[in-house]
């Protein structure tokens, strides 16, 4: 098989996949959200996030370690098989015990117990992560499989949305259209697993050959959910639904184009363990120095032009009640290039070379970082003070993980970005944006007005980004659209 062929074939189908991510809340986040308001979307993100509590120590870090896990084993069915299965186990056996402490806290934390059925709903996300093993498609890079499977379902729940929401009171339904969306589909891949897997017991299990691995995957998984999902439970102790609903509206945007970042690095890592597993490690430093190239080219110029056109995303996704959400998203805008270059290099990097310890202790610092800034921030800034506790944390991250690379000269990597075309093309696109958004004359309504002015000042932007970058020869933008009229040429 051809590998660079495969490997561009992965990313075009995780493309698709996070552009759906995109395009379904697009169309149903403004008309959800101006039927639950603040407070309706507030409980649900709440209860999210709760659950992704429970939800992580029942997976014990096995969706990312089951990747490398199984990739580099996917040369041998037997013992991919044997492999699928012990962690299939481990994680069924956390997964009941999981389940009663949550049924526990339910009784005992009166926060929980005002919200007991939307919870209950939520919480089935932890068994269908459980049956889904993920990690096997991904570690086989079945990224077609997973995209289409996905995009079914989303479809489905994006009828759902308007066929079942109508009045504040209709949040446990967007619940269980969220969690139908993202994880029901987990049912199907259990009874597929046998295209790849044997069903029945291979037996000579050694399952403590992934304890050690898989706790500090774990360690790594809690430290990651902690500073992603503190904010919106800190919030909700320390403030009210409305701030958790307009930090979920700014958040919402913000992981959207996140997703985007890092999915050329999501499908990089069973690639990337597969050549170190192998000794290809010219091909390893290859694929890593594109990947770092592609965050700046990609990260950079949408960070600063959502920084800039917060207060139109927020009226057309959200709507005018969520003004309170505008400087939130600009705060935390900046993750977008922060969390994208630490996903190459702890993802893409330190892991695939056994380095997880590495990333765990970056977590770590992270977590602790967004812990204290909110518990200083919150109380004055609510939600933006969220937003800022958020981007501290990332940029600890990237810093540690920085510095413990720059000895197997992570920094050449940095110093052959071609950061003045970058700043370039990023100012003269945003001058002639910002002079668009002035003269952009639209009667009609605010979210519709809020259409318009994107849809104009993106074109602008980006079409001028590409134009100069284009002409400055930035490589990773001349081989994007090699790529794109070599596709065009063959249709």
């Amino acid at each position: 098989m051809n590998k660079g062929v495969s490997l561009k074939k992965n990313f075009i189908m995780n493309a698709i996949l996070t552009m759906s991510t995109f395009i379904f809340p697009l169309i149903t986040f403004p008309y959800v959200s101006r039927v639950l308001t603040p407070a309706g979307t507030g409980k649900v993100s709440f209860a999210t996030s709760v659950v992704s509590y429970f939800a992580m120590f029942a997976q014990l870090g096995i969706p990312t370690y089951g990747i490398r896990a199984c990739a580099k084993v996917r040369d041998n069915k037997e013992e991919l098989s044997r492999t699928v299965q012990e962690l299939l186990i481990i994680n069924l056996v956390i997964s009941v015990l999981v389940y009663v402490v949550f049924f526990a806290s339910l009784a005992v934390v009166p926060k929980f117990a005002e919200q007991k059925t939307l919870l209950v709903i939520v919480s089935s996300t932890i068994i269908f992560n459980t049956i889904g093993m993920e990690y096997l498609y991904k570690g086989l890079e079945q990224y077609s499989y997973i995209t289409i499977r996905s995009i079914v379902f989303k479809i489905i729940a994006f009828i759902g949305t308007f066929l079942l929401i109508h009045s504040e009171s209709d949040y446990l339904f967007y619940g269980i259209l969220n969690i139908f969306a993202a994880s029901a589909s987990n049912v199907f891949n259990f009874f597929h697993a046998h295209r790849y897997v044997q069903i029945r017991p291979v037996g000579h299990y050694n399952f403590r050959r992934h304890l050690r691995a898989v706790m500090v995957f774990f360690a790594m998984s809690c430290a990651t959910t902690v500073y992603t999902n503190l904010d919106n439970v800190m919030l909700g102790f320390m403030t009210s639904d409305v701030e958790v609903g307009y930090y979920n509206a700014a958040v919402k945007i913000q992981y959207i184009l996140k997703s985007i970042v890092t999915s050329l690095g999501t499908v990089l890592l069973p690639r990337a363990s597969y050549y170190v597993s192998t000794g290809k490690m010219d091909e390893f430093k290859r694929i890593t120095k594109k990947a770092i190239n592609f965050v700046f080219v990609c990260a950079f110029p949408m960070m600063v032009y959502f920084i800039l056109f917060a207060k139109e995303g927020i009226l057309f996704l959200s709507g005018s009640d969520y003004m309170g959400a505008v400087l939130p998203m600009q705060v935390i805008m900046p993750t977008l290039l922060l969390v994208g270059l630490s996903n190459v290099m702890g993802v893409q990097i330190l892991v695939p070379l056994g380095e997880e310890k590495i990333v765990l202790y970056s977590v770590i610092a992270g977590a602790v970082t967004d812990l204290v800034i909110n518990w200083l921030t919150i109380p004055f800034w609510k939600s933006s003070g969220a937003s800022f506790g958020t981007v501290c944390a990332e940029l600890v991250v990237l810093v540690y993980q920085f510095m413990v690379l720059r000895k197997m000269g992570i920094d050449q990597t940095f110093k052959n970005i071609h950061y003045k075309s970058l700043v370039l093309s990023v100012a003269v696109g945003s001058v002639f944006a910002l002079f668009a958004k002035r003269i952009t004359l639209f009667s009609g309504s605010v979210m519709l007005h809020s259409f318009v002015v994107l849809a104009v000042s993106a074109t602008i932007f980006f079409g001028i980004y590409a134009l100069i970058q284009t002409l400055m020869k930035e490589p990773m933008v001349l081989e994007i659209e090699d790529t794109v009229f070599k596709k065009l040429k063959l249709r």
